[in-house]
């Protein structure tokens, strides 16, 4: 529009679309890791501006990568990848996405007050 410059960051996508991106990367983790029940510091987490979906239905999203122990059949440790896709325009979870034998896993999850202390450090 007629915004002047640093006002408006936007993404032009593979289908000639611009998104608009309204969420920034650290408010974007934080919904995601809310949602993952997920902590930061103590595991390798990534955010990365990505293009996702298909055909006209292309979004710009930030994409929240992070490792979380987990237990297969209760008994066997095993790291578990977990990646959330956020809308960078909405700021709204649009996927969270595990691995295919993560039905016979039990999560260690991060209690909501480690996560609310792990944010306000940040």
């Amino acid at each position: 529009g007629n915004g002047s410059l640093g006002e408006i960051l936007r993404a032009r996508l593979s289908n000639g679309r611009f998104a608009n991106v309204k969420i920034m990367p650290d408010r974007a983790s934080a919904v995601a890791l809310e949602r993952m029940r997920a902590k930061c510091l103590e595991r390798n987490c990534t955010i990365e501006l990505k293009e996702v979906g298909i055909g006209n239905k292309t979004r710009a999203a930030w994409v929240v990568q992070t490792d979380k122990d987990s237990r297969i059949f209760f008994v066997f440790k095993k790291k578990m990848i977990v990646m959330a896709e956020v809308d960078s325009e909405t700021g709204e979870i649009i996927k969270v996405i595990k691995p295919w034998w993560s039905f016979l896993a039990k999560e260690k999850n991060a209690s909501k007050e480690e996560i609310e202390d792990e944010l306000e450090d940040n």
